[in-house]
Order: structure tokens, then C-alpha cells, then sequence
């Protein structure tokens, strides 16, 4: 995939996916800035240390970017497994804090990429409720309107990766004719990560079981980064507001 040129924003660039994605990007040509709690262990062009759950450390990371760059990849996240405010602050308040703030420092035909989830699906059952929060203006409101809506803890991680499909789909084509942004998902299945227990534990034996005999295997990190790699080109330039299932066909088992 061709990026040269391009200076792209990785979150979650330290470990896993991030790390993965970050990879693949520059060896396809592209000045990588990663976004990460923790200090790298990849090879980058540069870093921003940040805490995506903290709203002051996204608007210091927001300042410390460039004043113009050519995509977002917001692969920072927390398993299901920790606390449901944290889920709620890191999986969706401070994605979109920092994809806001940082909007009008992407140049014309920019590409955002959010990582949602094969556990996203049944964000259709939620819409109302996604519309709603996604209607929201700010992390501190956000957070008052998840007080007065609470998440259960057991379905947190779905929960937002379900609401950051629904904005993802709201938000994307008011940036596309505003700005010339596009703005995309990718939903993963399991995959070889370290946090792959974490999700195991998360979801259940049933559920686990029950997915099983529906997957070839989990995926590999380095089988997720190109098509997100894809989505950052001018290849797809006319790919917006959608999210791509990257499972396998785990998704399709259950139409």
C-alpha cells in the first residue's frame, strides 16, 4: 500500500494491533507519530505519551501533534474486563475528544480509522440510546449522561463499540462534505493479542464455545493492519462511513 507522502497518527501504537498497524504503515511510507500510555517498542518517527482516558492528557496530546497531518488510526483501548468508567472514558469519551480536537489539523483527504468490533454488532437494538449519547458535546458531558444511563459491566465493551459504530455512521458524512475526511471502522474478531485472555474471560465459556466450531482461528495482528493500511490510502477514497468486519466471516455465521 502506497502511503508516501502521508504522516499518520497512530493510538495504541505501543502493544498489539497499534503496534502492528503502526508498523505496516511506515513500511508502506508514511511518517508515524504513535499515541500510547505506554513507551513504544516499535521503531516510530515520533511519539506523544497520553492517557486517552484522561481529557486534559488528550488535549495536551492534541497540542503536541502536528499542525497538519493526513489520518487517524484510534487503535487505543481497554478490554472488557476493567471497570465499565474506564471502558466507557478510554473506548469511546476520549476516542471521540481527541478525533474532534484534532479535525481540523487533518489535511483535505484525510482518512480516520476507529476500531470497533466483531462484538459490536447488535448496535441496532441500542440505536436510540447510541444517538443519543452520541448527541452529547464534550467528555464531561458524556459522563453525566452515562451516570444518568448506566452500562452494565458485563456488556460495557460491547456496549461502546456499538456506540462508536453509531457515531462513526453519524459523524462521518457531515466531515466528508464539510472537511474532505473520511471517516471508517474496522471491526475485528478475536485476535492473537495480548489481551486476548482478558476477552476469553470477558465473554464466557458458552460464548466462547459457541463461537468455536465458527472460526477457522483468531487472527493475527499483521492479518488486521492492511485493510486499515487500505483505508488510510488514496485507494479508498471513496470508501466513508462504513465499518469492515475483518473476523474471518465470524460475523456472517450469525445472519
Amino acid at each position: 500500500m502506497n502511503l508516501n507522502g502521508k504522516t499518520i497518527v497512530v493510538t495504541g501504537a505501543s502493544s498489539g494491533i497499534g503496534a502492528e498497524v503502526a508498523r505496516l504503515v511506515r513500511l508502506s511510507g508514511a511518517h508515524v507519530i504513535g499515541v500510547d500510555r505506554n513507551d513504544p517498542l516499535i521503531s516510530l518517527d515520533a511519539f506523544v505519551k497520553a492517557d486517552l482516558g484522561d481529557p486534559a492528557s488528550i488535549e495536551e496530546a492534541i497540542g503536541a501533534l502536528p499542525d497538519k497531518f493526513d489520518g487517524l488510526v484510534n487503535a487505543a483501548g481497554v478490554p472488557g474486563t476493567a471497570p465499565c468508567d474506564l471502558v466507557a472514558r478510554v473506548n469511546y469519551l476520549g476516542l471521540r475528544q481527541l478525533t474532534e480536537g484534532i479535525i481540523e489539523q487533518l489535511n483535505p483527504g484525510a482518512s480516520i480509522v476507529n476500531f470497533a468490533s466483531v462484538l459490536g454488532g447488535e448496535w441496532l437494538q441500542r440505536l436510540e440510546l447510541h444517538k443519543a449519547l452520541a448527541a452529547v458535546n464534550g467528555f464531561a458531558e458524556g459522563e453525566a449522561w452515562l451516570a444518568g444511563n448506566p452500562v452494565p459491566q458485563a456488556t460495557c465493551y460491547q456496549y461502546f463499540k456499538e456506540a462508536l459504530i453509531v457515531w462513526t455512521f453519524g459523524q462521518a458524512q457531515e466531515w466528508f462534505l464539510e472537511f474532505d475526511i473520511r471517516m471508517n471502522c474496522v471491526a475485528p474478531g478475536p485476535v492473537f493479542t495480548p489481551i486476548l485472555g482478558d476477552f476469553v474471560t470477558m465473554l464466557g465459556e458458552e460464548r466462547v464455545a459457541n463461537d468455536a466450531p465458527r472460526m477457522k482461528r483468531p487472527g493475527f495482528g499483521d492479518e488486521i493492519a492492511p485493510p486499515v493500511a487500505f483505508l488510510l490510502s488514496d485507494a479508498a477514497r471513496w470508501i466513508n462511513g462504513v465499518n469492515l468486519p475483518i473476523d474471518g466471516g465470524l460475523a456472517s455465521t450469525y445472519v
